[in-house]
C-alpha cells in the first residue's frame, strides 16, 4: 500500500471514530439530562478518552467544566460591558464593550469567544482579563454551556461540521458585516472557541464565495483583514486568509491531541494552523486547571500580536 493509500486509510478511521463518538456523546447527554440522583446532582461522563470525575472535582474545576442549563438563552449573542448581551446580528459598534481597567477609551477591540462550560458570567470575567492585559475593547461572542457531556459532544460535532451551533453562526455574521463594511476584525479564542472559530471563518469564505461571487484569491485577500489569536485552541485546521496566531501549551492535552499537536507528532500532517500561521509553542503548569485555563496559563504567554507574527 502506497503513503497515499495509507494516509487515506487512517483518515476514514480517524473519521469514522470520531462519527461515533459524536453518537456516542450525544446518547450519554440525552441521558445525563434526564438522570437526577444523589439529592439532584447530575451524573455525567467524559467523552473522548476522559475518565469520568466526581462531582467534588467537577466543582472545583467549575471554571473548565462547570455550565448549566440556563445559558443556553445566550448562546450566539454579544457580550458587552456589565454582562449586558445583545442579539446575534448587532453591529459590534453598538455594543459597549469591556474596557481596560486603567484606559476607557482603548484604540482596539478584540471579539473573544468562550470555550468549553464557561457561562456567560465567567466569559465576562475573561474578557476583562484580556481587556486588562491587551489594552483592548473586548467585546464577547458567547458559547453557552449546558453542561459538560453536551459541551464535548458539541465539540465533536464542531470537529465535524456537523449540526447547529448558534455561536458559529453569530460569529460568521459579525465577520462578514465587518468586512462587507470595510473594516477589520481581530478575534480572539480559547479552547471549544476556536473550533467555533475556524467553523465560523470556513462560513465567511463559503459565503464570499457563493453570495458575492469572489475568487478563492479574493477571499483569502479580504480575509487578510481578520487577525486571529487562538489559545489552547481545539481546532486542528484553519481556512487561508486570516492572520494566525496559535497558543498551544505543550502540557495541555486540548491543543497537543484536538488543535495544533506539539509539533512532533506523527498526525501533524492532518494539522493546518492556515497559511503563514504562526505557532507559539510553551511548557507551563501541570493538571487540567494549570495547563489549560486562559487566565492562568495563557495570557502570561500572550505578545503583542504584531510582535508576535513577526516571531518575537
Amino acid at each position: 500500500m502506497n503513503p497515499i493509500e495509507r494516509g487515506r486509510n487512517l483518515f476514514n478511521t480517524v473519521r469514522t471514530g470520531t462519527q461515533q463518538a459524536v453518537e456516542k456523546a450525544q446518547r450519554t447527554a440525552d441521558q445525563v439530562a434526564n438522570t437526577v440522583a444523589d439529592g439532584g446532582r447530575r451524573v455525567g461522563q467524559f467523552v473522548d478518552g476522559f475518565e469520568d470525575k466526581a462531582t467534588s472535582r467537577l466543582s472545583a474545576l467549575g471554571g473548565i467544566f462547570g455550565g448549566s442549563k440556563p445559558d443556553r438563552v445566550y448562546d450566539g449573542h454579544l457580550v458587552g460591558a456589565g454582562g449586558r448581551t445583545f442579539p446575534p446580528g448587532t453591529p459590534l459598534s453598538q455594543v459597549p464593550g469591556v474596557t481596560p481597567r486603567n484606559n476607557p477609551n482603548p484604540t482596539e477591540t478584540f471579539v473573544y469567544v468562550n470555550g468549553i462550560s464557561n457561562t456567560k458570567d465567567q466569559q465576562l470575567g475573561s474578557m476583562q482579563q484580556i481587556a486588562d492585559r491587551t489594552g483592548a475593547k473586548v467585546i464577547g461572542v458567547h458559547n453557552a454551556t449546558e453542561g459538560m457531556v453536551a459541551d464535548l459532544a458539541q465539540c465533536v460535532k464542531d470537529k465535524l461540521d456537523k449540526g447547529h451551533n448558534p455561536a458559529v453562526d453569530s460569529l460568521a455574521d459579525t465577520v462578514y458585516a465587518e468586512l462587507k463594511a470595510g473594516r477589520s476584525v481581530h478575534l480572539m479564542a480559547h479552547s471549544q472557541g476556536g473550533l467555533v472559530t475556524s467553523r465560523a471563518l470556513n462560513d465567511v469564505a463559503n459565503r464570499l464565495r457563493i453570495e458575492d461571487g469572489m475568487s478563492r484569491g479574493d477571499v483569502e485577500k479580504l480575509l487578510g483583514r481578520v487577525n486571529v489569536e487562538t489559545f489552547g485552541g481545539a481546532a486542528g485546521r484553519y481556512p487561508d486568509g486570516p492572520n494566525y496566531v496559535h497558543y498551544v501549551n505543550t502540557k495541555d492535552i486540548v491543543p497537543t491531541w484536538f488543535g495544533q499537536g506539539n509539533g512532533e507528532g506523527l498526525d501533524e500532517w492532518m494539522r493546518d494552523a492556515g497559511k503563514g500561521a504562526v505557532v507559539r509553542r510553551f511548557e507551563h503548569g501541570s493538571g487540567l486547571q494549570g495547563t489549560h485555563g486562559l487566565g492562568d496559563a495563557y495570557l502570561p504567554q500572550r505578545v503583542p500580536f504584531d510582535q508576535a507574527r513577526a516571531g518575537k
